[in-house]
């Protein structure tokens, strides 16, 4: 666990050492005030549901742009043969990888907190809520995540990892939706459902948190991250 955290800061130091992290977290936080806060003051009601029914899709364009580079900048300058003499193991380098992307998103994420703030001093807002929708917002970023490092692994070309890992979030998003679920059968409906990312994040931000909420977003995560192991280890295949 220890060379994680190492991973973890080097990884992280070379985000926020970067001009664009700024850019990033400023682009994050004015487009996403903006969209809520135009539909905010023509709608008039002190609720914060909107600006959660945003924020997974800001995040299709936002967290591809930051797991991009994760392993495909390694493959393209060719640092990742280095990076695997070093006295790391393959699992504490994809841990390291995904916390240091976790913890970027997550001050981005921080940096949101002002909204509620804000829309608090309008109205009565009702934080619980909020409270547990910035829990489900925390945990569909970590899923993503893990999904957009996995993608990355597979290619040395950012352009690609960014648009494959748009289109594999973006299907797991919308299989939770009822246009698409409803065109199987029932019973197949449900499984459908159960396996999309927004269905979850939907049921956590009604404001109750349900322990299988929890356990498939972790189980989603642990899944990408084994299979980002499995992904580095091939190379000794």
């Amino acid at each position: 666990m220890r060379q994680s955290w190492v991973v973890m800061k080097k990884e992280l130091s070379g985000y926020l050492n970067s001009a664009v992290a700024y850019i990033f977290f400023t682009l994050f936080l004015v487009v996403l005030s903006f969209l809520f806060f135009r539909v905010y003051f023509l709608v008039g009601v002190v609720s914060m549901n909107e600006f959660f029914n945003m924020i997974p899709w800001i995040f299709l364009l936002f967290i591809p742009s930051v797991t991009m580079k994760s392993w495909a900048e390694e493959r393209k300058s060719g640092t990742m043969e280095v990076l695997f003499t070093m006295p790391v193991r393959d699992r504490d380098l994809v841990l390291g990888k995904f916390l240091a992307g976790f913890f970027f998103v997550s001050i981005a994420i921080a940096l949101t907190f002002i909204i509620p703030f804000l829309v608090s001093i309008t109205g009565n807002l009702d934080m619980g809520p909020v409270v547990t929708s910035y829990l489900g917002v925390f945990l569909l970023a970590a899923a993503y995540i893990a999904i957009g490092n996995l993608v990355s692994s597979f290619t040395a070309n950012q352009v690609t990892a960014f648009l494959v890992t748009v289109v594999v979030m973006f299907v797991l998003m919308i299989i939770g939706t009822e246009p698409v679920y409803s065109i199987f059968p029932s019973a197949i409906a449900d499984i459908v459902r159960n396996f999309s990312l927004s269905y979850h994040f939907q049921s956590i931000q009604r404001g109750v948190v349900d322990s299988r909420d929890i356990v498939y977003y972790f189980s989603i995560i642990f899944l990408f991250l084994f299979y980002n192991v499995r992904s580095i280890e091939s190379r000794n295949w």
